[in-house]
């Protein structure tokens, strides 16, 4: 299949917010894929190559200076043979290796295609062509039952993996795909409350009500004393954290399947922020800053699968195994309790707490409700400093917005100024894109290659879920998950929150 033909695709997807829509533009693509190129077309449609980290960031992708070809002729294999090449590149010499690789395959592509494959290296292809779509696509066209489809995705932790024995095996194939010790699960996810009464109610009765740690998410699979560690997306990262590992080991079990999230403490027993752990989980080498695991489901205990039990079950057996790695909790139905519960979560430390369903099972994604979490959420109202051209279905408008908090003193810059603290795309409705469109190219100071840079006068009510320290910023602060609530006409640039305000979310 060429290229091209994948990227008509994607723009088609891209182009509508029909959730029918996108699927058929997805059926049609993927009836026409031959068997060897189902997974690497799956992981261009994803923005995850099979080949997972490539070794390539933003600054090599924009430095390159190449003229594109005038007409497609790449094809899927091709370019997925050239992604295997770009991560095998190690070494000396590495970054040369690479960069002409990157060359050859931005000369043989088209400027459209070349623009696509830049956001499938970089994670950011933003289609709407998410897993529960594309797992929609994929049962439609091998005529295969959806529940069947989506418990064989989550139980062999692969959707290309699954589009393919779907798309060219049989049911029975599909249907025989079970849970392995050893083999990553795709995770259960949550879905967001505005308060623990309102948690509590979407559960529809008694539930477990637990600490929601600020900490990175890890799935453990052990098989005596073999341990493996995996993150949220099933990245193996069993030999950065052998802490955790000896931590399984030690539990009353053979063969377990945990879920859980670690995170750093600090000297007197308290979670250091988030970034401290994934500073740690991306550390290769020895580390000072050791990993705690907190565990809070269990999927299979010594020969038996659990998954498919109620929580309630699952959480009897994982008191049995975990012990003091459990992660705190209670069961209620009482909406003052599970209030109770959220303060004492926040005052630890932590980010606030999950309500989940007691009978319900587990299962990949956020299929339902059964799982909510609560988090408080902080608003801010900061300056535009610039703003980014869209992509795919936001192409042609102005979408990303540099984010700007005041500098009365000078600290950071020029006195009365403003320091960037982040960007975000978030929470831009349609009617929000057109207005900001036509609006800033009025107040544009200048252009630079990726954005259009305006006067500091806009201002904007940004929601987030707290800051983390930062050295690409110059006041030492970004935002976390920021988006937009709204534009603040009301206000004047002189009256948005300071870098000091930001700089108090520290811990």
């Amino acid at each position: 299949m060429l290229l091209s033909e994948i990227v008509q695709a994607t723009d088609a997807v891209a182009a509508t917010s029909s959730r029918l829509a996108k699927v058929s533009a997805l059926v049609a693509l993927l009836h026409d894929l031959e068997p060897d190129e189902v997974i690497p077309v799956i992981g261009f449609l994803t923005a995850s190559p099979r080949q997972g980290r490539l070794g390539v960031g933003w600054r090599g992708l924009a430095n390159l200076e190449v003229d594109h070809a005038s007409s497609p002729t790449l094809t899927a294999l091709v370019v997925d043979a050239a992604l295997e090449r770009l991560a095998a590149a190690d070494g000396a010499g590495s970054a040369a290796v690479r960069k002409a690789e990157l060359t050859g395959l931005a000369e043989r592509a088209t400027s459209s295609e070349w623009d696509f494959l830049t956001r499938v290296m970089l994670g950011e292809l933003r289609t709407g062509a998410l897993e529960g779509v594309l797992l929609d696509a994929v049962a439609k066209a091998s005529a295969r039952d959806l529940a069947t489809v989506r418990r064989a995705a989550m139980l062999s932790g692969d959707l290309g993996v699954t589009a393919r024995l779907a798309l060219t095996g049989t049911a029975d194939d599909l249907a025989a795909v079970g849970l392995e010790v050893g083999r990553p699960v795709l995770p259960m996810l949550a879905s967001t409350a505005g308060t623990p009464s309102e948690a509590l109610a979407v559960a529809g009765g008694a539930a477990s009500v637990e600490f929601k740690l600020d900490g990175a998410r890890i799935q453990v699979h052990r098989d005596g004393d073999d341990v493996h560690v995996y993150t949220r997306s099933l990245a193996e990262i069993t030999h950065r954290v052998p802490e955790i590992v000896e931590a399984v080991r030690a539990l009353p079990a053979q063969r377990v399947i945990l879920d859980g999230e670690t995170l750093s403490l600090d000297e007197d027993g308290a979670p250091r922020p988030f970034q401290d752990t994934m500073a740690r989980f991306g550390s290769e080498g020895a580390a000072s800053t050791a990993l705690r695991p907190w565990f809070f489901d269990i999927l299979h205990l010594d020969g038996r699968d659990l998954l498919d039990e109620p929580l309630a079950t699952r959480l009897e057996v994982l008191d049995r195994v975990a012990g003091d790695a459990r992660i705190p909790g209670i069961v209620t139905d009482d909406p003052e309790r599970a209030e109770e519960f959220s303060r004492e979560a926040l005052a630890a430390g932590h980010e606030g707490i999950m309500v989940k369903a007691i009978d319900s099972p587990y299962a990949a994604g956020r299929r339902g409700k059964s799982w909510v979490k609560v988090k408080p959420v902080l608003t801010y109202d900061l300056v535009v400093l610039a703003v980014e051209a869209g992509s795919g279905r936001r192409t042609g408008m102005l979408s990303n917005l540099h984010l700007g908090a005041r500098d009365p003193d000078g600290a950071f810059g020029e006195p009365g100024g403003f320091v960037m603290v982040g960007k975000t795309f978030k929470g831009l409705t349609d009617e929000l894109l057109r207005w900001q469109t036509a609006h800033f190219p009025t107040i544009e100071t200048h252009h630079s290659a990726y954005a259009v840079h305006v006067r500091p006068e806009t201002v904007v009510e940004i929601a987030i879920d707290g800051v983390q320290r930062s050295s690409r910023y110059p006041g030492g602060v970004a935002l976390r998950f920021a988006r937009v609530k709204g534009y603040r006409p009301d206000k004047q640039a002189a009256e948005a929150d300071t870098i000091d305000a930001l700089r108090a979310l520290l811990r």
